[in-house]
Formats: structure tokens, C-alpha cells, sequence
């Protein structure tokens, strides 16, 4: 049976995520046969696995850290939400419906929670240590009876946890002693131990206040986790795309991505924001676009939605007006179907509308269907005509998340993307749209810019632009997110009384 540790906190976005990858690398790095584990995610930050399964992106960071290839039974439940209250729902890589607020948290998720059992079972199975994250507060008395992500998780296992709290947005001992005193005796006593995270100053003007929470609540401090800065790992959700900055970068190359209500995959951007001559900030209306030398459509899951947002903003007629001023225009997946001329959702699967009319940059029609393709590519770009530049890469690597089929209406645009394998088995697939023009491109492939030529390619397409000369050298991401983990894992080990939660996972295995 394996050992157990879970991390808690007392909400929403105070580093449960990340202290959890952190302790999966430093498990890793000690030998152990590590997984990462959430019962439920709500995101719309969401990751293809091998076999076709979708699952949230938080848990992939972690199962990287961990030395594992990304699998569903580490986050069996996924919450994709479409709004007005409502979800789609993913079980076991799946989606089974779309449900709202009540249906899901009154009706559903206690039979989903046997999804949650039958994976940790299989985890339980073949590997020696479970790192578990919880989601944001277990003392949500509302949301208590119907939880499957909390509490619920952490009895059914008898495992132990860690409550953390975030000092940098204040009242975090107020927060770790009120958790507390919400939590039922037999909850309570499965929490070990606290962590203060995201310290800033002088960590010996927190003893009072360390002193005064084992005496309050009983429990030990087992960690002061220090404010981290540039982590390079991968960001869990929307509330993290609050902290990007929304003004022009004023870089050598400056990256407008429009904040779409409903954007989805976010972190295909993250590659680009890494680049030292690149400046990547998002934008949700029109006085925050500025003059960008690259305006990016990101994935979207209500396409049609955000399509009435950019209009009924003034965001569709500032973009059209770049557009003919020469700025060029990039999208991925929903961002992809934006830039066609019409969009059909004829089984109402994202949206009440049957149909919208898109930007029209490019001559492609897309009709929504009932199932959706989910699946982990490797493709080839061929002459992609992009600013009088002719861009060719081999070896790209990423996957697809959609549910449309796209139909092409000019002749004179160009299909620069070759799908060379799918699932593991060979293809030879045209993919992707390019204008004539050589100003437009969109794609399906999420995590296309995370291929270094190809991001450094069109990079320097737009310094050539510019007048600027262009970068030879390219970074190599895949090995700056290993060089990520290990600082983060060096980080809280330093800050961890790890001796201690080795006892207790020990004590409770």
C-alpha cells in the first residue's frame, strides 16, 4: 500500500498545486516510484495523454516532476466550465455531459467519486508514494456534503495533510485557525501540519506568530515556503491569468493575446512570454491592445460566446483594423475557428446560437460536432508563408482538443501543417489554414509554440519585420521546465521540515 501526504489549503490559489509538484520532485530525486493525485479539477487549462484522455494541466506539471507520462487516473474528474453556471464534465479522460452548478454538486458528483476510487485503487497498486492536491477550501460548509475533492478524499484513504495558507494576500494565520475550526474533530485530526507559503522579508519576524498557531490550534509548522519568482511551471487556472500583465510589453516583439471570456490553454503561451526578446500581455478590451506586432486568438471553450464578446466589445473592429495596418494574426483551436467566416453549432454543444460569422481572415466554415477529438500529435510545418518569410519544422509536438470539423472555402489559402502521426499511429493529415497575404495563421494543435524552431522561426519573421535582425540561438523549454522543477524542489526542501512528513506519512501508511 502506499504512502499518502495531501495538500490542503484554506483556498483558492495558495500554492497547493505547487507545493504538490514540489514534493513530487523531491520524492522522485530520492528514488521513489511517485504520483500525483486530484480527485476533481475545475479548469479550462486542460492536457491530452497518450491514449486520448483529457485531463487538467496542473497534474501533468506534477506527474513531470515526478518522472511519469501524464495518465487520467490522476485527475479522473475534470470540470471544464462553459458558463452560465454550467460544466462539462470529464470522467476518466471522457466527457459525459454537460451539466449545471446543481445538477453536477447535487445530483452527480457523488457518483462520480467512484471514478475517484477505482483510480487511486489502480494507483494504490504500482506505486510507493501518492501526492494528493486538494481544491480550494475543505471548510466550504456549503459545498461540504457534495465534495469529492476534499475531505472526502482524504478519510476515504486515511491519509494526512498538510493545510496551507498564503501570507502574501494577508490573514493567513486568521485563515489556517478559522479552516480549522470549520473542519469536523475527525477531519481535523487528519491534519498534521500547517505551511505558510509565499513569504516575503525576514522569516524570524514570523516566530510570535508561529508560536501562536501550534498553540492555538495544536498543530505543528512544519514549513515557511518563501515567495518564488519566475518559477517556469506551468500556471493551474484563470485565477492565475489575473496576475499577467495586461499592458503593451514593449519588447523587441510585442504579443497581444486576447483574453477571450471563456480561453481555454492559456499556457500554450507560456513559450513565447520565455523568449528574451518577446513581450506576451493579454487583453480583454480594446484600450489594452495597443500597437502589437502579433495579435494571437488562444482556444476557447465557447467559441460562438466569445465570438459575440469580441464583437459587442469593439474587439472584432480593432482587429480588423490591425489587420489591414499589417499586423499579423495568430489563433489556436477555438482562436483558429474565430479567424474563419462562419461557425455552426448545430447540436447546440457549447452554445443556444446555430450560428455566428467569424472574423473572416480566413476561408474556412466550422460545424460543431456531438463527439470531441482528443488526441496527442506529431506534425510537420511546410512553408508557411508568414510575413515573406517561408517557415518549415519537422518534429512538432502537441495535441488536439475540439469538437468541430472545419470545411475550406478559398483555394488560395494555404495548408502549412502536416499531422504525420496521431495516437501513436501514422497519418498523413493537412492541418491548420494560412492566408495568402502571409499576415494569418491558425491551427489546432495546442502547444504549438512550445517547439523551439518553430517559435524561434516565427519570431524572427517578425523581428525581419521590423528591421531587427534575427536570433540564431533557440532555447530548449523541455529541459528549462526540469531545470524549473528541480530549483522549486530545492526551494521547498530547504523550507520543508521533510523529516517530519516522512514520519507522518510513515506513521499513517
Amino acid at each position: 500500500m502506499a504512502k499518502k501526504i495531501m495538500c490542503m489549503g484554506t483556498s483558492s490559489h495558495v500554492g497547493k498545486s505547487i507545493l504538490a509538484t514540489a514534493l513530487c520532485r523531491i520524492f522522485y530525486r530520492q528514488g521513489q516510484r511517485v504520483v500525483p493525485f486530484k480527485a476533481q479539477n475545475m479548469a479550462l487549462n486542460s492536457y491530452v495523454t497518450k491514449d486520448g484522455g483529457e485531463m487538467g494541466r496542473a497534474q501533468v506539471a506534477q506527474a513531470e516532476a515526478a518522472g511519469l507520462e501524464p495518465m487520467v487516473d490522476m485527475n479522473p474528474v475534470l470540470l471544464k466550465p462553459t458558463g452560465n453556471s454550467c460544466s462539462q464534465v470529464v470522467i476518466n479522460g471522457k466527457p459525459v455531459g454537460n451539466m449545471s452548478a446543481r445538477e453536477y454538486h447535487k445530483g452527480y458528483s457523488l457518483k462520480a467519486f467512484g471514478a475517484v476510487k477505482e483510480a487511486l485503487a489502480r494507483l494504490d497498486k504500482v506505486f510507493e508514494t501518492i501526492v494528493i492536491e486538494g481544491a480550494g477550501s475543505p471548510a466550504e460548509v456549503n459545498l461540504k456534503a457534495n465534495d469529492i475533492v476534499n475531505m472526502r478524499v482524504a478519510k476515504y484513504l486515511k491519509a494526512p495533510v498538510l493545510l496551507i495558507a498564503d501570507i502574501d494576500r494577508g490573514g493567513a494565520l486568521a485563515s489556517l485557525v478559522g479552516t480549522l475550526e470549520l473542519l469536523d474533530d475527525d477531519e481535523k485530526e487528519l491534519v498534521k501540519g500547517l505551511i505558510i507559503n509565499k513569504f516575503r522579508g525576514d522569516v524570524t519576524l514570523l516566530t510570535p506568530a508561529v508560536e501562536f498557531l501550534e498553540k492555538k490550534t495544536g498543530k505543528p509548522v512544519l514549513g515557511i515556503v518563501p515567495h518564488i519568482e519566475k518559477m517556469g511551471i506551468d500556471d493551474e487556472d484563470s485565477v492565475s491569468l489575473q496576475e499577467k500583465t495586461a499592458v503593451m510589453a514593449n519588447s523587441d516583439i510585442d504579443i497581444a493575446v486576447i483574453q477571450l471570456p471563456k480561453i481555454s490553454n492559456f499556457t500554450d503561451f507560456d513559450a513565447l512570454s520565455g523568449e528574451p526578446d518577446a513581450g506576451v500581455y493579454y487583453v480583454k478590451g480594446v484600450a489594452d491592445v495597443g500597437q502589437p506586432d502579433l495579435i494571437i486568438l488562444p482556444g476557447s471553450k465557447n467559441t460562438i460566446e466569445d465570438m459575440k464578446y469580441l464583437e459587442e466589445s469593439g474587439l472584432a473592429a480593432e482587429i480588423k483594423s490591425l489587420h489591414k495596418k499589417g499586423v499579423a494574426i495568430a489563433g489556436v483551436c477555438g482562436g483558429y475557428q474565430l479567424l474563419g467566416e462562419e461557425i455552426h453549432d448545430p447540436y447546440h454543444t457549447e452554445s443556444n446560437s446555430d450560428m455566428i460569422y467569424g472574423l473572416g481572415f480566413l476561408g474556412m466554415k466550422t460545424v460543431f460536432e456531438a463527439e470531441k477529438l482528443t488526441s496527442q500529435v506529431i506534425a510537420s510545418c511546410r512553408d508557411l508563408s508568414f510575413l515573406g518569410q517561408l517557415i518549415s519544422a519537422d518534429g512538432l509536438r502537441g495535441y488536439e482538443i475540439h469538437m468541430g470539423k472545419t470545411e475550406f472555402t478559398r483555394p488560395d489559402d494555404r495548408h502549412p501543417f502536416v499531422i504525420n502521426e496521431r495516437r501513436n499511429e501514422p497519418c498523413q493529415e493537412t492541418e491548420g489554414t494560412a492566408s495568402a497575404d502571409g499576415l494569418v495563421f491558425g491551427t489546432y494543435i495546442h502547444g504549438i509554440f512550445d517547439n523551439d524552431s518553430l517559435r524561434r522561426s516565427l519570431l524572427n519573421a517578425l523581428r525581419v519585420r521590423k528591421g531587427l535582425p534575427p536570433i540564431s540561438s533557440m532555447r530548449n523549454v523541455l529541459a528549462e521546465k526540469q531545470q524549473a522543477y528541480e530549483r522549486l524542489a530545492d526551494i521547498v526542501e530547504q523550507h520543508l521540515d521533510m523529516d517530519k512528513i516522512k514520519h507522518i506519512m510513515e506513521d499513517m501508511a
